[in-house]
């Protein structure tokens, strides 16, 4: 077998490794062509477990993106919506589903953002992944014990805010309608009805849309703020975002924004809004054109 033919056999994982970590497929594509660099001019005729070996390359890689990205940051604790992974109503685009496979919506990777690298890692390769924390711990310079702390702790936190959504496409995307329906018709308490009492509303404008900048929390509220959403039912497109329903917010071809809705138990429990308009100008949107 060919040095690429064996790292195919481990493409995809790698992927999702690195799209987990990192919350952007570009970033992910990254740190998978990283990982071949590295396989590519490294004798790897002596290591026992490749598929081991390689999540550790593309780990590591991922863990150094984001402690540039942490440095980088003026404000650690802003809202930032991860990019978003856009496919038609009608189903997944298949060389996503691997990545999108075991419920990494946005919301969840909304709430990964709030991890520290060494929390995420820890994390993301225990809990998904089934790396042993003694495997895990020399990346992040941590004793096992330590490392299995630091996935315990994100542990918690991601179970305290990111929502377990509703399986049914159809039964989300009759939510997220009448979502729709009650703001375009002005209706508050369709809305409050429709809105989990503790929903959390998230909103990234970016640098250019500061203002849109917001986390709002509470069915009254985020009711409240959806009322102006009633403008923007003739321009939204029904689209899955990271495989959940969603839309697409666009005028004339050209993205305004992009929303993420979490639906438990019938209702919605977070809204999460990309309105950056430097990123929404670099999404690729082909999938709602098929």
């Amino acid at each position: 077998m060919t040095e690429v033919a064996e790292f195919e056999q481990h493409r995809q994982r790698l992927r999702s490794v690195a799209f987990r970590m990192l919350g952007s497929l570009t970033e992910a594509d990254d740190a998978v062509q990283e990982a071949w660099l590295r396989f590519d001019r490294t004798d790897t005729s002596q290591v026992e477990n490749l598929g081991a070996w390689l999540t550790t390359v593309v780990a590591r890689v991922s863990l150094n993106l984001l402690r540039s990205r942490a440095q980088r940051r003026e404000d650690p604790l802003e809202t930032h919506v991860p990019d978003p992974i856009i496919s038609a109503a009608t189903g997944i685009d298949p060389e996503h589903e691997a990545v999108l496979a075991d419920s990494v919506g946005l919301a969840l990777l909304v709430v990964l953002e709030t991890l520290t690298p060494a929390e995420r890692l820890a994390f993301v390769l225990h809990d998904t992944f089934g790396v042993p924390f003694d495997e895990i711990a020399p990346m992040i310079d941590r004793t096992p014990d330590a490392a299995r702390q630091l996935a315990s702790r994100a542990r918690r936190r991601v179970r305290g805010i990111a929502p377990t959504h509703d399986r049914d496409p159809v039964r989300q995307r009759e939510v997220v309608s009448a979502f729709f329906a009650a703001a375009r018709d002005g209706d508050f308490d369709a809305l409050v009805a429709v809105l989990h009492p503790d929903v959390i509303l998230r909103s990234d404008g970016g640098v250019v849309r500061a203002r849109h900048t917001v986390v709002l929390e509470g069915a009254e509220i985020v009711a409240g703020q959806a009322l102006s959403f009633g403008s923007l039912s003739p321009f939204a497109i029904p689209a899955l975002i990271n495989g959940t329903a969603g839309v697409v917010v666009a005028n004339a071809g050209r993205p305004l924004s992009v929303m993420a809705f979490a639906v438990v138990d019938g209702r919605i429990a977070s809204i999460d809004v990309l309105a950056d308009p430097d990123r929404l100008a670099r999404l690729d949107l082909s999938a709602l054109n098929q």
